[in-house]
């Protein structure tokens, strides 16, 4: 085996596409399904989002790791992507919130990234070819064999994640929005207006947070919650988050949601929990090309005909011709047409394969949790 010089990183996909570059992360090998993220900003929030598990991140935005990592910008408990790909990476980091560079977080969490290679090039073989398996490492430098690794890793078809990313005992959640000078305050009791239970596929923390904004006291379930544990502490709402993998391979979440409906109580689902309720309600959902990732896709409300840009993280997706008659498309892709939101015609059941939350995006779609919390209101 060729083994790589010190300071070096190779990317191989299945294709057999190869690019060199500089390690700027941990020692080791990865392989994951390789994808591409257009933000321009908040590599560190899409690190952290547990939606990113079994993923190599390829950042379009020629320069990343300018801002540094700071500790309040975690979506979660630490990164779960399995290698990160930039074009250059900041010599220099210069924010005032910084504690620590993009490299010195990467090594200490180990995980593997690559700079200096054309991501314009890598990007185009991923929308003209789809995501690839791909594998990226500082050992190796014998392309064959490591495109045979990439060959022999699953995918994420079929793979059910949320096992991995999922809390592992029940906790509760008040912490509000990030202010200037008072960083994350708590929910007081005289502001709290609802209990909602909320089921971890992945849950990105900025969720619980515009959650708790809205005067939500919440509990967080595991991914492996039952119907009757969901409804033990007698919610005013329910809320399917986010998570990684494919959504038909969550069957204990599927079979939980199924089983919620006909509570008929107010229901949100976002993104993995926009799809395991689709596929609740009789839907199916299929593999995208490429997905999409980035902060700044435009979605068209089709109740009022205004555009929202918002940021995405998926690469499944509803199949609308399979949607029951009794649920109706509320929110499309101005990219390709596909589903971006659904609700139920005669339940307070509505989803977004969006997220409204943003970190990193814009906030057009914040107006989804005041929705959610309007029907928490009608059914008191």
């Amino acid at each position: 085996m060729a083994l790589m010089k010190t300071g070096q990183a190779v990317l191989v996909l299945e294709d057999g596409s190869r690019f060199e570059g500089i390690s700027i992360g941990a020692s080791g090998e990865q392989v994951g399904e390789v994808c591409f993220n257009t933000s321009m900003t908040g590599y560190q929030e899409i690190m952290s989002d547990p939606s990113y598990a079994g993923q190599i991140v390829v950042m379009t935005c020629s320069q990343i790791g300018n801002v540094g990592i700071n500790p309040e910008d975690m979506e979660s408990s630490r990164p779960w992507i399995r290698g990160f790909v930039v074009r250059e990476s900041a010599r220099l980091a210069s924010n005032w919130r910084q504690q620590e560079s993009l490299t010195a977080f990467l090594q200490r969490h180990r995980i593997p990234a690559i700079a200096g290679i054309d991501t314009r090039r890598l990007v185009r073989i991923l929308r003209e070819k789809g995501a690839q398996r791909g594998i990226l490492s500082t050992e190796s430098d014998h392309t064959k064999q490591l495109s045979a690794k990439a060959h022999r890793w699953p995918g994420l078809q079929g793979m059910d994640l949320t096992g991995e990313v999922s809390c592992r005992r029940a906790y509760s959640w008040r912490s509000r929005l990030w202010q200037i000078g008072h960083g994350y305050p708590e929910l007081a009791d005289a502001d709290v207006r609802f209990r909602v239970t909320a089921i971890d596929f992945g849950i990105k923390r900025n969720i619980l947070r515009s959650l708790a904004e809205i005067g939500c006291d919440i509990k967080v379930l595991p991914s492996t919650a039952s119907a009757r544990q969901v409804l033990a502490s007698k919610p005013d709402g329910i809320f399917l988050s986010n998570g990684p993998g494919d959504p038909d391979a969550v069957q204990q979440g599927l079979e939980t949601v199924t089983t919620l409906l006909q509570t008929r109580k107010p229901l949100f689902g976002i993104c993995l929990g926009h799809q395991i309720l689709s596929l609740a309600l009789g839907a199916h959902t299929v593999k995208m090309k490429f997905g999409h990732r980035g902060g700044n896709h435009p979605v068209q409300n089709l109740l009022t005909g205004s555009v929202e840009v918002t940021a995405q993280n998926h690469g499944f997706v509803v199949d609308e011709a399979t949607l029951p008659e009794t649920v109706s498309v509320t929110h499309r892709s101005l990219f390709d047409g596909s589903v971006e939101g659904i609700r139920h015609n005669n339940d307070p059941v509505f989803s977004v394969q969006y997220h409204p939350e943003a970190s990193p995006g814009p906030h057009d779609s914040h107006y989804l949790f005041h929705q959610f919390a309007d029907l928490m209101n009608r059914q008191r």
